[in-house]
């Protein structure tokens, strides 16, 4: 049995120490990879209790309540972050990925907690699969945050509709990987895709300063 709040324990104290040693942008960083820690493990209870209130097992859950609860979860956050500080467009789309880092990083430890790590071909698969998929979800919203950013309703309402693409991205990601051959494969290069294509074609116009 995984105990994953003493994994968290364990992970957040150093970075913790480190938030209150480093200067200013280097600690928002550490910060915000450690909200999107903490999302997964509020993720985690929020999607048992769910599922365990719906009578739904685990692939079920994974595909109908895991995408909502992680998303909504990870947005949580930025949401603060936006309505509390109001930053800049660049802090808040530097700080919308770095909580999907942080979640990402979080839940792929647990996964090697519960799964072991003498696969190294499924540990590979899973860290540059589901990693890049969480991280695709953040660069999506950060890449519609730089585009909507200069008119308030236009955050608002797209940041909704930006919400609910992810959702069903991760929901359709969930379905492909739970798959064998070769939908499990292609389910597992799309996020990957993504960010190749983020990082030839909008890495240039989209700069995150």
């Amino acid at each position: 049995m995984s105990y994953i709040e003493n994994i968290y324990v364990c992970l957040a104290a150093p970075i913790l120490l480190a938030i209150m040693l480093l200067r200013r942008e280097a600690r928002g960083s550490l910060a915000f990879t450690l909200m999107g820690m903490t999302s997964c493990l509020l993720s985690a209870y929020v999607s048992s209790f769910a599922a365990g209130a719906a009578g739904l097992g685990l692939a079920e859950a994974s595909l109908e309540i895991a995408p909502v609860v992680e998303e909504v979860m990870k947005s949580l956050p930025i949401l603060f972050y936006l309505l509390v500080f109001a930053p800049r467009k660049g802090d808040a789309i530097r700080g919308t990925i770095m909580v999907s880092v942080g979640f990402a990083t979080f839940e792929n430890v647990c996964f090697l907690t519960s799964y072991g790590t003498e696969d190294l071909l499924r540990l590979l698969i899973r860290g540059f699969g589901t990693g890049a998929m969480h991280v695709t979800c953040g660069m999506v919203v950060a890449i519609g945050l730089f585009f909507l950013w200069d008119r308030a309703w236009l955050r608002v309402v797209g940041g909704f509709a930006l919400l609910c693409f992810v959702i069903r991205f991760h929901s359709i990601y969930n379905l492909l990987v739970n798959g064998s051959g070769p939908v499990f494969w292609i389910g597992s290069a799309i996020p990957l895709t993504f960010i190749l294509v983020y990082m030839i074609a909008f890495r240039s116009s989209v700069r995150i300063s």
